[in-house]
């Protein structure tokens, strides 16, 4: 009887311990919550911040009955439903991860497509700044030829009724006679020939004829016209370019120093000289004609 007795109390013992370790356990934990109650304050800005991060907080530990408490070892349904909530956390951790570092990839693709835009941009800028200055420097170098030419032509212009003598040949004629000679149609031809569509010239022709008063200056002025007459219907010179005077025997000594002398040393009486004069017309049409081209 005594031996039942105490092995009864023995069971009753080692099925008493676990009780009393859970308990112990359970006062352990009230106790530093009842004892502080300044420290379980700051727990709820925890428990928000998880909450408002991930919507769904964590649930409480479900109660296992007194078998579930006096069981020292935990059981396997019992860990995968304490451990699912922080599973399914951690899922939705890396859910918001995921979503943030697509959200930062497409904000920072915008930010280089943007980059690369403004640079492009940029670039166009600076050549349409290097195209504007090249047009700039060749718009001052035309200004600059236009201001030389300018200056040419305004002196020209100014001496435009200012001729001055290229050519001059003489004419002899036999006493008596006014047809021109073999040689003094081949001179007249050597001078009239380059004047063809040229402008800006004229002729002057001056004749000079052997005796005294009207018949002298008659005779002069019929040789000054046999030369007129050949000009213009062999060279097509225009009249009103040819400058014609009959000065007789007037200026025959003033004509002795330019005109060609005889053997005997004497100028030839009966004579035509034939001058020809140009300004600077042809001038003034050269340094015009690269504007009118532009």
């Amino acid at each position: 009887m005594r031996k039942r007795a105490l092995l009864a109390l023995l069971v009753a013992g080692i099925l008493s311990m676990p009780l009393l370790a859970q308990d112990n356990t359970s006062n352990s934990q009230n106790q530093p919550a009842a004892s502080q109650p300044a420290q379980t304050a700051p727990a709820a800005p925890a428990d928000q911040t998880a909450q408002s991060a991930t919507g769904k907080p964590l649930q409480p530990p479900a109660r296992e009955g007194f078998w579930g408490r006096i069981n020292p070892f935990a059981r396997k349904k019992y860990v995968q439903r304490q451990t699912g909530p922080i599973r399914d956390r951690l899922n939705e951790l890396d859910e918001l991860t995921a979503s943030n570092s697509k959200a930062i990839k497409d904000v920072d693709s915008r930010a280089q497509d943007g980059i690369h835009l403004a640079s492009t941009k940029a670039s166009e800028a600076d050549q349409h700044a290097i195209d504007a200055g090249n047009k700039a420097q060749l718009a001052q170098q035309t200004a600059t030829q236009a201001n030389t030419r300018l200056g040419s032509i305004e002196q020209v212009v100014g001496n435009i009724d200012q001729y001055k003598p290229t050519n001059q040949t003489e004419i002899r004629f036999r006493p008596g006679q006014t047809a021109l000679s073999t040689n003094a149609k081949s001179e007249l031809d050597e001078m009239a020939t380059p004047l063809k569509n040229q402008r800006g010239y004229i002729i002057e022709v001056q004749g000079f004829a052997a005796g005294r008063g009207q018949a002298a200056i008659a005779g002069s002025q019929k040789m000054a016209e046999s030369v007129v007459r050949y000009l213009v219907e062999n060279h097509d010179i225009p009249i009103y370019r040819i400058y014609v005077v009959g000065m007789g025997h007037a200026a025959r000594q003033q004509a002795a120093s330019t005109s060609e002398k005889g053997a005997a040393g004497k100028p030839s009486p009966n004579r035509v000289e034939v001058s020809l004069l140009k300004n600077d017309l042809e001038q003034l049409s050269n340094a015009t004609a690269p504007t009118t081209q532009q």
